[in-house]
């Protein structure tokens, strides 16, 4: 074996490592006992009270309170380190922000998506927790790590987007564009502010959405560029959003244009829970 060739193999050994530590951070926030997985049901409030057999309490959202519960006499809720009975007011709460309140073992996740309040009950006990095996995925492959640049538009854009829901909207900020080449082809996707400074996050859908991964959309990452606007695209860590998996989630769509001409066969795939294969 050459040195050129035990490089190689040391690089592939540390690129695969690395992927699987991704796999591993993802299943776990995945099956958290209050992770997307623990969901029992997306309850979208109004200025009705409203009982949900999966969590205590009568719920309304009205114009000059937002949300509120009233629990019963034999019922109670933890909320910012103390314990509430009878009336309480939650407020008007920011859209995609939110609060949360225990009952139990039970996180209640008071939010607003869309511009509709919703409680969403999270019971560690599940079934579709309880019996997660797993995400198929495509093997991970280092072609699939590309070299990618970012456009910035002359001004962030707002960008309104479908839901997994229908009829829902969310609007995002859009600092600008990602481009890469692919198969001889430069490809652009619109790309939203990430989950820290600088980062980037883009929504894409691609010719094996429906076939082998799951047709709504998927997402990907992206590190910040560098002071020229270079960055990475590695679509190995395109990942499904939870709409893959449950019904109870608001997830966004892809913006018009980030549809791939292309088989991205990288990446999660069609979940289990919704009819994929294991791999």
């Amino acid at each position: 074996m050459t040195t050129t060739e035990t490089a190689f193999d040391a690089d592939r050994a540390a690129f695969e490592a690395a992927w699987r530590r991704w796999r591993e951070q993802r299943d776990a926030a995945l099956t958290a006992p209050h992770g997307f997985l623990a969901v029992t049901g997306l309850h979208w409030l109004g200025q009705d009270p409203e009982r949900f057999e999966d969590a205590p309490g009568t719920w309304s959202s009205t114009e000059h309170e937002g949300v509120v519960v009233e629990l019963a006499d034999d019922e109670k809720l933890t909320f910012e380190g103390r314990t509430i009975v009878g009336r309480h007011v939650f407020g008007h709460l920011p859209e995609r922000g939110g609060v949360t309140a225990e009952a139990g073992d039970t996180v209640l996740e008071i939010a607003k998506r869309g511009g509709h309040d919703i409680l969403r009950p999270r019971h560690p006990d599940h079934p579709l927790r309880t019996g997660y095996t797993g995400t198929p995925t495509y093997a991970p492959d280092p072609a699939w790590v590309l070299r990618g640049r970012f456009v910035p538009f002359d001004e962030p854009r707002s960008v309104t987007v479908g839901a997994a829901v229908p009829g829902l909207e969310h609007v995002y900020q859009a600092p600008g564009a990602v481009e890469f080449e692919r198969d001889g082809r430069t490809h652009r996707l619109t790309a939203f502010n990430g989950g820290r400074p600088d980062a980037l996050l883009v929504l894409f859908t691609d010719a094996t959405s429906g076939v082998t991964t799951y047709a709504a959309s998927r997402s990907l990452a992206i590190d910040p560029p560098d002071a020229d606007g270079r960055l990475t695209v590695d679509l190995n860590r395109a990942a499904n959003l939870p709409c893959a998996y449950t019904d109870h989630a608001t997830c966004p769509l892809p913006p018009a244009g980030n549809r791939l001409p292309i088989a991205v066969e990288a990446g999660e795939r069609l979940p289990l829970e919704r009819g994929g294969t294991p791999d």
